[in-house]
């Protein structure tokens, strides 16, 4: 019998351990092995139980769980950490990641999220929920806010959501990366390409990519490297 993904749950609400551990139960590979209602006891459990994965929230009553999260990588640095916060705030995220963290999940997604979170952190990746997903991507690429440097009403006939898609283009992420980033399908992101490609009568990659540069929202020699 194949062994089970053992998961410490560290979160201050009894009530919502409850929740995570029925979420959990969900797929029969993972076991929650303990649970802990502060950061205290959350590292000590760790350092008994040596659980592969710890489920952490981000606000605990006796320090904060990004804190947490260094101090159990401190000791366990094989084990992975899944960020479980109420808060959505970029920076929220930022911390975690920074901290060693492998996923973070928002509280309110975490009936439809949790368990991917889960399953993906313990195949050796990283997650990060889908409804914050463009909004890293927008910080991650340093995406431009204000206006084109250029005055191109072509441009100005794009919805935001393919202006995105097309910066997201001209950094060179691939379909695949587009989509997951975005939370759309491929198919989705061919159909924005399309209309991006129609709308501002460019016929390339190569075409779209001057156009962006052209515009002043990617910079160039990464492509010269």
């Amino acid at each position: 019998m194949a062994r089970k993904t053992t998961i410490l749950v560290v979160d201050d609400h009894p009530l919502f351990r409850e929740g995570i551990k029925s979420l959990i139960s969900r797929n029969p590979s993972f076991q929650v092995s303990g649970e802990a209602g502060d950061a205290a006891e959350g590292l000590r459990l760790a350092g008994e139980l040596r659980p592969d994965l710890v489920v952490v929230d981000i606000s605990l009553p006796d320090k904060s769980g990004i804190e947490l999260t260094r101090n159990i990588l401190a000791v366990l640095p094989q084990t992975r950490v899944l960020m479980l916060s109420m808060h959505a705030k970029i920076d929220y995220v930022t911390e975690s990641f920074q901290a060693g963290a492998a996923g973070y999940v928002v509280k309110e997604s975490a009936a439809d999220r949790l368990v991917a979170g889960l399953e993906a952190v313990s195949r050796g990746e990283f997650y990060l929920d889908c409804s914050l997903s463009s909004r890293v991507v927008e910080r991650l690429v340093d995406l431009p806010r204000k206006e084109a440097k250029v005055t191109d009403r072509k441009y100005g006939t794009l919805t935001p959501r393919e202006q995105q898609v097309l910066r997201l283009i001209a950094e060179g992420l691939s379909k695949k990366e587009i989509a997951a980033n975005l939370c759309i399908s491929s198919k989705t992101v061919d159909n924005h390409r399309a209309r991006i490609m129609e709308k501002l009568d460019l016929h390339s990659t190569l075409e779209l990519i001057r156009y962006a540069a052209r515009l002043g929202l990617i910079d160039l020699d990464r492509w010269k490297e």
